[in-house]
């Protein structure tokens, strides 16, 4: 198998499972077992657990941000206002949210299971969290651009994102449409 191949096949695994059911809930064995790789390959390509958690999440990261560029793209086309622009971030939230595999923010769930105790052995997994973050604040300031405080914004929208992401489990897709409600009135003042 070639090394891309089963790379790519143990991403998807971890995907998978350690969003699923858990980081600590998943060994890295059954990551193994359903990517279908040797476990000598596996390490060979991830030397650790927090490795294999750290490129899952960077890989899921990336892929996240692409979609809801795409996303916000088609519902607000560029020359669309960044007020447009940046409700259509709530739009895209309200499907993620309303998809029947979610299970919350696969970030915040590693930083509760791993990242927040940031022992040296999960430094690599709060990382690839606080990274995604740092990228997802840069493309909502890059949408707020045109705003009097571009960053300030951004900051409000994604707490605001954030806020409904986690209270989605308790509140369903509706965390979604109140965080949007709260998010024009941000947009708003800031005019």
């Amino acid at each position: 198998m070639e090394q891309q191949e089963a790379r790519s096949r143990v991403l998807a695994a971890a995907e998978e499972l350690y969003y699923g059911r858990g980081i600590h809930a998943v060994g890295i064995d059954e990551v193994r077992d359903r990517a279908g790789v040797s476990l000598a390959k596996l390490y060979k390509l991830f030397p650790s657990k927090q490795h294999l958690v750290a490129a899952y999440l960077t890989a899921r990261g990336r892929r996240l941000r692409a979609e809801l560029a795409e996303y916000v793209d088609r519902a607000a086309p560029a020359p669309a206002t960044s007020t447009a622009r940046l409700l259509a971030v709530f739009g895209h939230l309200r499907e993620t949210i309303d998809a029947p595999e979610h299970r919350g923010c696969a970030f915040t769930n590693a930083w509760v299971e791993a990242g927040a105790h940031c022992g040296p052995a999960d430094a690599l997994v709060a990382e690839a969290v606080r990274e995604h973050k740092r990228l997802l604040g840069d493309y909502l300031a890059d949408l707020a651009a045109d705003r009097t405080d571009p960053r300030g914004v951004a900051e409000q929208i994604q707490l605001l994102t954030e806020g409904a992401t986690v209270l989605s489990s308790i509140m369903g897709p509706d965390a979604a449409r109140h965080a949007r409600r709260a998010a024009t009135a941000v947009l708003d003042a800031d005019t």
